[in-house]
């Protein structure tokens, strides 16, 4: 087999692993289903991106520090979203039970931007123009920070790092047998788009895994609704930052009142058990 093929052949069955999702899990006391996920993250090493993501978060601090845009721990947005990220990581091993070893942080950076994240090993930071512009109530935030965590249980950046290399591999040859070296760029923006829905499929996958976590934790799974009619409003213009690669706002909307059904039950059982100071699991955040 010649390597054009190869290298096609390799592509497809990537690509084809990357949208065959299994059933993962079943509900025990409840609870979303989603698809076990791609096979092509075990493609990648998952220390690898840790360490990675490890040292540009240092960075990332260092940086904000440098412009007195790191809010310190005892500011009150930090300690808010410290005690939102505490009520949701005991939770956290059910997706992914190497989520046990990371060593959880969670940030807040001074500046306009909309924008949250989880990167792989657990390492959060929120922009406050995500919290200010959008007015979050703490069921609104629990519902971000609850994707943004989803995103590094499921491990998508694992998953992304493998089909956008494979994806831009496969269009960059496939463009240049059609077109020659002109249809080599027209290959490359495709797979830009083959990505770009690869994420998009993630995106709702972490909406239903942070629904979850939120609900379990107590906070109101259907401030989802409220939060993506915010960003909806706020996408009439330029989109932020956060919606760069999310599906439509109605598309999200309509997801979670669909699944809001299969996550009821958890969180009238977590505001209870807070409620007669049952209180939740402890979990171990990094100050």
């Amino acid at each position: 087999m010649s390597r054009v093929l190869q290298s096609l052949v390799l592509a497809a069955g990537i690509a084809a692993a990357g949208t065959a999702y299994a059933l993962a899990k079943e509900p025990d006391d409840g609870g979303v289903i989603v698809g076990r996920g791609s096979i092509v993250r075990y493609l990648y090493p998952a220390s690898f991106l840790e360490s990675s993501a490890a040292q540009q978060y240092t960075a990332l601090k260092q940086e904000a520090t440098s412009k007195r845009a790191l809010l310190p721990p005892n500011h009150p947005t930090s300690e808010r979203l410290r005690r939102i990220a505490k009520e949701l990581l005991p939770f956290a091993d059910k997706w992914n039970p190497r989520s046990k070893a990371w060593v959880w942080e969670v940030v807040a950076i001074q500046s306009s931007n909309v924008n949250a994240f989880c990167m792989p090993g657990g390492k959060i930071a929120f922009f406050t123009g995500i919290i200010e512009k959008l007015q979050l109530s703490d069921d609104e935030v629990a519902l971000v920070m609850g994707h943004e965590i989803a995103h590094a249980l499921r491990e998508h950046s694992r998953a992304r790092a493998v089909k956008s290399t494979v994806t831009q591999v496969a269009s960059r040859v496939i463009g240049a047998m059609i077109l020659g070296q002109a249809g080599e760029a027209i290959g490359a923006q495709a797979g830009g788009l083959l990505t770009l829905k690869f994420s998009r499929d993630d995106e709702k996958e972490a909406d239903l895994v942070g629904m979850e976590l939120a609900a379990r934790a107590g906070y109101n799974p259907a401030a989802g609704v409220t939060l993506w009619e915010k960003m909806s409003a706020m996408a009439k213009g330029a989109p932020p930052q956060w919606m760069s690669t999310h599906p439509a706002g109605e598309t999200r909307i309509q997801l979670i009142k669909d699944h809001l059904k299969e996550v009821e039950g958890l969180y009238e059982r977590a505001r209870a058990a807070k409620a007669s100071g049952g209180g939740l699991p402890p979990s171990a955040v990094r100050n």
